[in-house]
């Protein structure tokens, strides 16, 4: 999955999407200008090959939106975390309320996927994950993660819980650093652990694996370890859907060598997708020197990322009642005003 550059594509931009070792395209804030420029970059990736471009970006609400004028603006998870601690049943509604119109409204503009829902605890440690979070509590992170994915599912969109095993723990950012979480397997089990596992019970179609070590289960970072990602991910959670790497560019991955090395160690290790996002010269050198291993599951996975329904008829739902109503109930949500105020975080999260 690369990225690109603005409003339209290059030429450049079309020759390198149409690699045929390109799956993916993730778009940013800097592609977007307005809707209808939106749902016309969308239509040209599209329009590029066949089957289409899985088309994905971070739009999780909070400070991690890509997309602002003419979408609702979407509360950053710890909202519906504070509100589970006064009504259970109204975060529960809530939460599928953000689901449907975050998606439902991506759909729209022809985009497939948004990176969601974060199943990171917030253990009041980690400045890049913080109000991302829902809660410290793994039940309350599950009971809300998978009220947001029924909501999502409901707007034509699947899942990725993010950032498996849970990023939650350490202070440092993946972004800039590579952090390290010190506890045991059975540690994480008893609580970061918990709303993957119940997410991927329940249907999460995908997953992005953290740029952290765990040095007591793997001397490697998480999405370069097959212990992680083939033994417990898949073996002890069950967890069949696709497996996509965080950015190839963030400092959490240099360790594992050039981008080549970093994307074949990835996919060795269990990743279906790789990202290489805001280093075009970087991801070239990727597809002219990676071999692809053998993916016999691969496209079948990929598949099931891909949105659901026509561009055309969500926007016919985005201007009914119904989907006006969901939209002032999220509007009512409240935005505080840090978050209003604050920065984005890393443009691959």
């Amino acid at each position: 999955m690369v990225d690109v550059a603005g409003f339209s594509l290059s030429e450049a931009e079309r020759t390198r999407l149409s690699h045929p070792l390109v799956g993916g395209v993730i778009l940013f804030r800097r592609n977007f200008q307005n809707i209808e420029q939106l749902k016309a970059l969308t239509a040209e990736i599209r329009s590029l090959r066949n089957p289409a471009l899985l088309i994905a970006v971070d739009h999780e609400g909070g400070r991690v939106q890509r997309f602002l004028e003419g979408f609702t603006r979407l509360p950053p998870m710890s909202v519906l975390g504070e509100l589970w601690q006064q009504d259970e049943a109204a975060a529960r509604a809530a939460a599928e309320d953000v689901g449907v119109v975050l998606a439902a409204e991506l759909r729209a503009c022809g985009i497939d996927l948004s990176f969601t829902p974060v199943l990171d605890l917030d253990w009041g440690r980690c400045a890049v994950i913080g109000n991302r979070a829902f809660h410290r509590d793994p039940q309350i992170v599950s009971e809300l993660a998978l009220a947001l994915q029924r909501g999502l599912q409901q707007g034509g969109m699947s899942t990725c819980g993010k950032h498996f095993p849970g990023h939650g723990f350490v202070a440092g950012d993946s972004h800039f650093v590579m952090p390290q979480d010190d506890r045991t397997l059975s540690e994480l089990e008893a609580d970061d652990l918990l709303p993957f596992a119940r997410l991927a019970a329940a249907g999460m179609g995908s997953v992005m694996p953290a740029h952290v070590v765990y040095p007591a289960v793997d001397s490697r970072p998480a999405g370069f370890s097959p212990v992680w990602l083939q033994d417990i991910l898949r073996g002890q959670l069950g967890f069949d859907g696709v497996i996509f790497s965080d950015d190839l560019g963030m400092e959490g991955a240099a360790g594992a060598g050039s981008f080549v090395e970093r994307a074949a160690a990835a996919l060795a290790a269990g990743c279906d997708m790789v990202l290489v996002c805001n280093q075009p010269a970087r991801a070239d050198e990727v597809l002219a020197g990676l071999q692809l291993p053998a993916q016999p599951r691969l496209a079948e996975r990929l598949q099931r990322m891909a949105g659901a329904g026509e561009v055309d008829s969500w926007q016919q739902v985005i201007r009914s009642p119904d989907f006006a109503a969901r939209q002032q109930r999220v509007m009512a949500l409240g935005m505080p005003q840090n978050v209003l105020q604050g920065p984005a975080v890393g443009e691959a999260s």
